[in-house]
């Protein structure tokens, strides 16, 4: 098993590598890992946090999968989405709240996580010895990259501090920093898996590059992601505070549709380029497939929540669109309130788009509801209006108290509505799941999602860690519930 993992490990070393050769690929054997000859020069370390990059990209986990994953599952275990039934039936089990320890649920985001951080932690483990030019920012890019995948991983199977009184003495995950693939480790607290993946950002934020390479963390992404763990914690204050740190302004209104179909660039803090022959993965499929007139809908935006959206939102524009299926060969016509993000760049209907993971619009948010927390109205209504003024032609504004906090909320669902937050965010915030009841089609009729409630305190809020996982590790515990 050891050997099968320090195969792929070096696998990942070489991934994306341009100035490989294959003269230099046959000096270590495939059939021995030779670490010493791995981790050499600054190029080799380059190849190594790329390595740990393109992990992300692993279907399940940002790279798209029909099993669910970080692209689409925070929205399908929620209610900004509508199971489709001219669709394959993609996730149903994970959008009607039926998973259980059997069924695998998220096994591939799980899988994945783990083997970015194994690929961190390998990186890092071998760094020491390190001098090159630029390790201090790829030391920081593997902890930030670390940070992420565990974070990724406990907001799924984890409670979040601030969803209930017990959330942080219960079980969170096994946070590893050593590269050794034969360890059972047992899970941690949510207090502990929150504070060592806050001294990962801490210590990344401190030594990342101001700006990096596209596909690249950068300081203000890491900025932003330790305002948003900072936000999961309750702790306000460091929310702002790493917030503040945030200097890429909010994409302005006219920019909005055109970053997702990737002909701007605007706010945006961390994405990978999805390009052919690189990449060229169809993340959209996770969506739909099809144009206009032949769309074939896994999802679509649930009615009541498409029909929030205010007329100068550009964000409707933007994340939504009008698509039809003409059923062949003389069926009715079926019009989807559709989902534009991942849908396509420019006049393409194929879904290989950017994968956009972080951008500044959150930083604002974030401090918004963290300012609201601290009882701040006047310096949270300028951090919202930070972003509601690059969103609307009359941007609302002035509320005060509980409509406040419930203006910050809504701008939040509209600003990453499709877009990996959702139902962590009714998770936190000890909320029920409550989908509008109607249908699948454009104006409300069709048939509705099977499920319709999911009550704060659920046990499914946590998702099952699954069993081959608790097979193969005896010290790993499974959630309450299951």
């Amino acid at each position: 098993m050891k050997k099968i993992f320090y195969k792929i490990a070096f696998f990942t070393l070489i991934v994306g590598a341009l100035t490989s050769c294959d003269k230099e690929l046959d000096q270590v054997p495939f059939d021995s890992f030779g670490t010493e000859n791995a981790y050499v020069t600054a190029a080799d370390f380059e190849n190594a946090i790329r390595g740990v990059y393109s992990n992300l990209t692993s279907a399940g986990f940002y790279g798209g999968s029909d099993a669910g994953g970080m692209l689409d599952a925070p929205d399908v275990l929620s209610d900004n989405v509508t199971f489709a039934q001219k669709g394959r039936g993609t996730r149903r089990t994970l959008h009607n709240w039926q998973y259980g320890p059997a069924d695998g649920t998220l096994l591939g985001l799980y899988t994945a996580a783990y083997s970015t951080i194994y690929r961190a932690n390998l990186l890092l483990a071998n760094s020491e010895g390190f001098e090159g030019e630029n390790k201090e920012n790829i030391v920081a890019e593997a902890k930030a990259l670390r940070a992420l995948a565990h974070f990724n991983v406990v907001s799924f199977f984890g409670k979040i501090p601030t969803q209930s009184g017990d959330a942080n003495g219960s079980l969170g995950v096994a946070y590893v920093t050593e590269p050794d693939p034969t360890i059972e480790p047992a899970r941690e607290t949510v207090g502990t898996t929150y504070d060592l993946i806050v001294q990962d950002l801490t210590d990344a934020a401190a030594g990342i590059n101001v700006t990096n390479d596209a596909g690249r963390m950068n300081r203000d992404a890491v900025n932003t992601l330790l305002s948003r763990v900072y936000l999961y914690m309750g702790q306000w204050q460091k929310a702002v505070d790493a917030a503040n740190l945030v200097t890429t302004p909010v994409a302005p209104r006219s920019d909005v549709v055109d970053v997702w179909t990737d002909s701007s660039r605007s706010g945006l803090l961390f994405y990978i380029p999805n390009e052919i022959p690189v990449l060229g993965i169809s993340v959209g499929v996770t969506w739909s497939q099809g144009g206009l007139t032949n769309l074939i809908p896994e999802y679509v935006v649930s009615y009541e929540f498409y029909n929030s959206f205010a007329e100068d939102d550009i964000r409707k524009e933007a994340y939504t669109l009008q698509a039809a299926n003409n059923q062949p060969p003389n069926g009715p016509v079926l019009n989807f309130n559709a989902i534009k993000k991942l849908y396509g760049r420019e006049g393409q209907s194929n879904g290989q788009v950017d994968i956009k993971i972080l951008r500044a619009a959150e930083a604002y948010l974030n401090k918004a509801e963290a300012y609201f927390n601290l009882g701040n109205e006047s310096a949270a209504r300028t951090a919202l209006d930070a972003v509601r003024t690059k969103r609307y032609t009359t941007p609302p504004s002035g509320e005060t108290g509980s409509a406040l906090r419930d203006a910050i909320r809504l701008e939040r669902r509209f600003e990453f509505a499709f877009e990996y937050q959702r139902f962590f965010d009714l998770k936190r915030w000890g909320l029920s799941i409550d989908r509008d009841g109607f249908g699948d089609l454009a104006d409300g009729t069709g048939t509705p999602s099977d499920q319709q409630s999911l009550t704060a305190g659920n046990n499914k809020f946590q998702l099952p860690i699954a069993q081959s996982s608790l097979d193969q590790n005896p010290n790993l515990v499974q959630n309450p519930g299951y």
